[in-house]
């Protein structure tokens, strides 16, 4: 059963009429409420504040990175551990095809269900997790393997077992060396890009951002708790910080807007699936046409603008 938030009560309302219509065959009731929902989700849709996008971005039915890699890959295989110390499963790694292009896919995974939510760790990965991304990335740049980030994450594990394993140098380390892979790297933060925890895993050729996304040095919650210690301005510190994709691309902070469904990906996953894979292959495309050292130099170049304002 589909999931309603807040904001989507009449287009809820909407889509149970339709069912009943559908029930008793009502064929001209159906295609006139069909009309009606769609104009009410353009309505709602094209309207939205940041913090019902942050809603949107923390959707319990939106595509994680597993949905993606399930629908982009073929011939998938997992990569395992750090080699050092454990399988942080709070990160994947899969070696695979999309269409004929050889890839490496990395993801932060969230996990569905209690169960798999705890297996997960909620999607917070740890320092072993950041070192097996980082294993997976140079073995990917040694044989010159594209790499797809998917950044969704409320931010790297703050437990005391992490801190202990690094898990600032951990992070300090991906940035250092992802900087420095010369294969074509593409990020793409499909739904919650949390402070350290996803930036690990976004230093690239091309950053994107799903439309209803967001990607913030830290949560609105920890924000407003910070500032005035009140739980009640969330909504006004999602909108102080500016962690929408709209924002972002406007402050040059990331270079592209995916355009998932108006209705957001949770609705139609394969529409998103789609659109993400479109944008990876051109946005290939267009990095093999520069040499390894210019794709460094364009890196560089932009990591040296960030910050910059007038």
């Amino acid at each position: 059963m589909a999931a309603y938030l807040e904001f989507e009560d009449k287009i809820k309302k909407i889509e149970e009429d339709i069912i009943v219509a559908k029930t008793k065959a009502d064929e001209h009731a159906v295609e006139i409420l069909e009309k009606k929902l769609e104009k009410e989700v353009e309505k709602t849709f094209k309207n939205l504040s940041d913090y019902q996008k942050l809603q949107l971005a923390r959707h319990p039915d939106r595509p994680y990175a597993m949905d993606y890699i399930s629908g982009l890959l073929t011939n998938a295989y997992e990569i395992h551990g750090d080699r050092h110390y454990v399988d942080d499963h709070a990160i994947v790694c899969y070696l695979g095809f999309i269409g004929t292009q050889k890839v490496l896919v990395i993801g932060e995974q969230k996990g569905r269900g209690t169960k798999d939510k705890l297996y997960r760790n909620f999607g917070m990965p740890s320092p072993e997790g950041y070192r097996k991304a980082l294993r997976a990335a140079k073995m990917a740049d040694k044989f010159q393997i594209p790499i797809l980030m998917l950044v969704d994450t409320p931010g790297a594990y703050p437990g005391i077992g992490a801190e202990e394993r690094n898990q600032s140098e951990a992070i300090a380390r991906n940035l250092y060396e992802f900087a420095d892979l010369t294969t074509p790297t593409v990020s793409v933060v499909i739904g919650e890009g949390g402070s350290g925890g996803a930036l690990a895993i976004s230093v690239a050729d091309k950053l994107a951002m799903m439309r209803y996304s967001v990607y913030a040095v830290i949560s609105p919650e920890g924000c407003s708790a910070i500032l005035w210690n009140d739980s009640s301005k969330v909504e006004t510190a999602a909108n102080a910080l500016k962690i929408t994709a709209e924002n972002l691309k406007e402050l040059n902070l990331i270079d592209d807007v995916i355009n998932e469904p108006l209705i957001g990906a949770h609705r139609q996953k394969e529409e998103a699936i789609f659109a993400l894979k479109e944008y990876f292959l051109n946005s290939l495309e267009e990095l093999n046409k520069l040499t390894p050292q210019e794709r460094l130099e364009k890196k560089y170049q932009k990591i040296m603008a960030l910050g910059s304002f007038q």
